[in-house]
């Protein structure tokens, strides 16, 4: 039986597409990276049943999403765009019970800076402002690209290898500290965060870059070995 997969959703707030309803939203090619990997994917919408929707699942997938509020704000005038409060707790949620039941978890963009957050780790809330001496990394979906270090003797490596090649960035926030238990797996070439994994064994992956948008080694072999975690979990 193919593992099944949860991805939870964005909630629309802002009433973007019709003024009298909310939406939650998905970018289709999450599904397509699953599926292509041999996985089922399900959405995981905004409800009060956690417990329910992590029991019938083998993985959870985090995938993009909106900023991190700063706990403090900024003197310069920043337009950040916050995740919807209750998306957020559902998401924090969700997260934990997942950890807690020892679900693989990739998260993705948004989904590792809320993976670090979890143990304990800190944001870059704006890189700019945080890290003027860091190069580009808020560049125009499909054209930007920058180079990826992956750190020796991790289990990034061993998916990717040590020159895996340019990764997508689309980002202004970024991981500062991955947390307690987690390590960084890789950095971009100005030294910013861009993976991290737990010092032990388990499937908890965070990339900063969008592997579901790209073609070849990075999405096969993440999406690949996330799969199979979950498919070994399902059959265990």
């Amino acid at each position: 039986m193919d593992p099944i997969i949860g991805i939870s959703l964005s909630l629309d707030e802002s009433r973007r597409w019709e003024p009298e309803r909310e939406y939650q939203y998905l970018d289709t090619s999450y599904v397509a990276a699953i599926q292509d990997a041999g996985g089922v994917a399900i959405h995981l919408p905004i409800q009060s049943d956690v417990e329910a929707l992590v029991k019938s699942i083998d993985g959870l997938l985090l995938p993009g999403g909106d900023d991190f509020l700063p706990p403090e704000p900024y003197r310069d005038e920043i337009a950040f765009r916050p995740v919807p409060a209750r998306q957020l707790d559902f998401d924090r949620q969700l997260l934990g019970a997942a950890l807690e039941r020892g679900l693989p978890v990739l998260g993705i963009c948004y989904g590792m800076q809320l993976l670090a957050l979890r143990f304990g780790g800190k944001l870059h809330y704006h890189i700019p402002h945080d890290l003027p001496q860091a190069g580009e990394h808020q560049l125009a979906e499909g054209d930007g690209r920058h180079g990826l270090v992956v750190e020796v003797r991790t289990r990034l490596e061993t998916l990717l290898g040590p020159d895996p090649g340019p990764v997508n960035s689309t980002h202004h926030q970024a991981v500062a500290e991955p947390g307690q238990g987690m390590r960084v797996c890789a950095r971009a070439e100005d030294g910013l965060i861009e993976a991290i994994e737990p010092e032990a064994s388990r499937f908890w992956i965070g990339v900063q870059w969008h592997p579901e948008k790209l073609k070849g080694l990075h999405r096969e072999a993440l999406f690949g070995a996330f799969v199979s975690a979950c498919t070994r979990r399902e059959r265990s």
